[in-house]
């Protein structure tokens, strides 16, 4: 393969909904561009961009692949990405490095939930979309009805550039309103039959090429003053004004594909080698600094990393983009990241997992690599004198989480290998090793997401594990102030051990006043503050420790040791064993003993103090609360919001957007347990939802009950 310049790249994400035929048209697309001779089928599992075990067991796509084709003296560098909303993360990362989003759409069912959630991301990022109507040839095949679907909800944007003659079994021709041509195809698909418009579709194809001339015209100020004074554009300048309709995102073009019979690909692929924008056109990537980049082939040489894969006998590959400059075989490059240095030993042109290696790539390209030292993925190579550092892909917040262990004990550490190294090639696999609920949680956007790294872990590394309900990360704390002392004594021969402290507990709030007088017991404690530490508890809320102490009752060389043993019961609080927050506490007053006075007395006696004044203090349990928002068809809106007040959610508002109703919502993390599944049960598979952590919050008091007695009961078979 030749070495294509950045004015000759084009870099293009294929989307849609599991089942819209991604990978079979990419299939076609390899065919059609010379990359392979024979096209293979999801069915027989011998597709370039379905190679892995998992995808061939499934059917469908798991990870993003990354495929090109030469066509027109352009370089076509396409990321085929998952379907199904629980592999996101390859679809976020490939909109990341990509120029124009594919969007592709299956006939029999039009515009669905994942659509719209894949056109979201397109969004955020600002991406070209075009959209491809699929598989016109099934019996249940409405191009009309899924036209309809996309101008609802995308409105005039939504432009078609052809539209098929017939659709279901009889498909054979479209009629392509830029050419102003009739494409017709024999059974066995490939190179079509240029024809002229047959005069029973002229009236329709005119009134289609009208619109279309009028929306080419619109995003261009010359071209609309030529469209004025003549009445039309020319192919030329049509293909111009489509350009900067996509860069603007003023325009999303339609076409037609039968990709399973290889019609109407060849037109597609000739559509984005002349029209869809080459990637120096589009806007440029910023650095952690503040510096815009420009993909320039003579600028510094800057290389991103977005994604990797451990492929059987190689090891690891990286794939990555030019973002600067140009890179070559051999060259030593500077990790920004990590500080390391890395030799580029090879550089490759990738078709999933077929590599062909290159001298060069240029600014702009996407490529590949192996046997780097220590590179991540989401990390910056750089050349010399040059410290770009790109940290531009943010990837959703987890939905499901699960906690896993290997089946044999034995087996934990070579588990926790596994789980890191695959959480490089999908950083939406999360692992937490919680030494507060002393679990291995994994986190991941639904249930299938989980299933499919099990399916994995199991048939790939031979390890078999088991997934179980995970403990929730309750909270304790206080609701009212109360006061306790407590004596450390300890004679058994030699020294003894002696330390007395007094102490009052109160809950903490940003912003309270500084403490100065307390009741207990119709006695009056007046509070001189010598000073005060506010600590930021790793789990979450504030310690704030106030000494109190007057006339030298306690030795300030002790209030470390009183310290430590606060903070070690508010590591394992009294009502569930969870930590303990938003505390202050108030020594001010206690005993000790010229001799037997030490640390560890100290350390006991505060520690029991806090504990007793803690249960006097009207102790509560906190759980985690999550900002919730689902996006569900209208139809199913009640199911969805009386699903919801099983879960003791709180409806926050709703509001409709383009056929859909958004729900925000706080829930409890305990009852978002099994979410995702119940959401796709309930609306089949039509709604989505996000979820982040909002708040602790305190638990109802018949929930607060049954912990209690869950605890009481498991410390008693302990």
């Amino acid at each position: 393969m030749k070495v294509y310049q950045t004015n000759e790249i084009k870099n293009i994400s294929i989307l849609g909904s599991s089942g819209s035929g991604k990978t079979t048209l990419a299939e076609a697309m390899l065919f059609e561009g010379g990359v392979i001779k024979r096209r293979g089928t999801v069915e027989a599992g011998n597709t370039v961009c379905d190679y892995f075990p998992v995808e061939k067991e499934y059917g469908y796509s798991v990870f993003s692949t990354v495929f090109s084709v030469e066509w027109q003296d352009r370089k076509l560098n396409f990321i085929d990405c998952p379907g199904s909303d629980d592999f996101v993360g390859g679809t976020v990362s490939a909109l990341n490095v990509t120029d124009t989003a594919l969007m592709v759409l299956n006939a029999q069912y039009g515009v669905e939930v994942g659509t719209i959630n894949q056109f979201r991301y397109t969004e955020q990022f600002h991406k070209p979309v075009i959209f491809v109507v699929n598989q016109l040839d099934n019996e249940k095949a409405d191009y009309d009805a899924t036209v309809a679907q996309l101008k609802e909800q995308w409105g005039g944007k939504v432009i078609q550039i052809q539209y098929p003659v017939t659709c279901g079994a009889s498909f054979n021709a479209v009629v392509d309103v830029l050419k102003m041509k009739m494409y017709r195809w024999k059974p066995e698909g490939g190179v079509p039959d240029v024809l002229e418009i047959p005069a029973d579709q002229m009236d329709k194809a005119m009134e289609l090429h009208k619109i279309l001339v009028e929306a080419a015209a619109e995003h261009d100020d010359v071209l609309m003053e030529k469209f004025f004074e003549e009445g039309t554009l020319s192919e030329d300048d049509m293909r111009a004004g489509i350009r900067a309709g996509l860069v603007l995102r003023g325009m999303f073009p339609v076409f037609c594909v039968c990709a399973g019979r290889d019609m109407c690909v060849r037109r597609t692929l000739e559509f984005l080698g002349n029209v869809v924008p080459c990637t120096d056109k589009m806007p440029r990537l910023v650095t952690t600094e503040g510096v815009e980049v420009t993909p320039d082939a003579s600028g510094p040489t800057s290389l991103f990393f977005f994604k990797t894969t451990i492929e059987p006998h190689i090891g690891q590959v990286s794939y990555f983009k030019v973002l600067s400059g140009k890179v070559k075989s051999g060259d030593d490059l500077l990790n920004a990241d990590r500080g390391s240095k890395e030799r580029i030993a090879q550089l490759f042109v990738v078709d999933g997992q077929t590599r062909t290696e290159v001298p060069e790539m240029v600014a702009g390209d996407i490529g590949a690599t192996v046997k780097l030292k220590d590179v991540r993925r989401g990390n910056t190579l750089n050349g010399k004198g040059c410290d770009y550092r790109f940290d531009f892909i943010k990837y959703p917040e987890p939905k499901y989480r699960r906690a896993i262990k290997p089946v044999n004990e034995a087996d934990a550490e070579k588990l926790m290998e596994i789980l890191l190294r695959m959480h490089e090639e999908d950083p939406t696999w999360i692992v937490e090793q919680s030494k507060e609920l002393k679990q291995t949680i994994l986190f991941g956007q639904g249930e299938f997401h989980l299933r499919t790294l099990k399916w994995r872990i199991e048939n790939n590394d031979k390890l078999q594990i088991e997934y179980s309900e995970p403990k929730i990360p309750y909270r304790e704390t206080i609701t009212k102030a109360a006061r306790a002392d407590y004596r450390h004594k300890k004679q058994s021969g030699g020294a003894g051990q002696f330390g007395e402290v007094h102490l009052i507990v109160e809950p903490y709030y940003e912003g309270m006043p500084a403490p100065d007088v307390y009741r207990f017991g119709g006695q009056e404690y007046k509070m001189n503050v010598r000073d005060t530490q506010t600590i930021d508890l790793e789990w979450g809320g504030k310690l704030v420790f106030v000494n109190c102490i007057v006339g030298g009752a306690i030795d300030a060389r002790f209030l470390p040791a009183i310290l430590k043993g606060i903070m070690s019961r508010m590591e394992q609080g009294p009502l569930t064993g969870s930590y303990a927050r938003d505390v202050r506490v108030c020594i001010y007053d206690g005993k000790m003993h010229p001799v037997d006075s030490n640390e560890i007395s100290f350390m006991l006696a505060g520690r029991n103090a806090f504990s007793t004044a803690f249960k006097e203090a009207g102790p509560k349990i906190l759980e985690p609360v999550y900002d919730v928002e689902i996006s569900v068809p209208g139809d199913y809106m009640g199911d969805v919001m009386s699903d919801l007040q099983s879960r003791r959610a709180i409806i926050m508002g709703m509001n409709s957007e383009k056929g859909f109703e958004k729900l925000q919502a706080r829930v409890p993390l305990k009852e978002m347990s099994n979410y995702s599944t119940s959401l796709s049960s309930i609306t089949g598979g039509r709604a989505s939802f996000t979820m982040r952590f909002s708040s602790y919050e305190l638990v109802p008091s018949d929930v607060q009950e049954k912990l209690l007695k869950a605890y009481e009961a498991n410390q008693s078979e302990d």
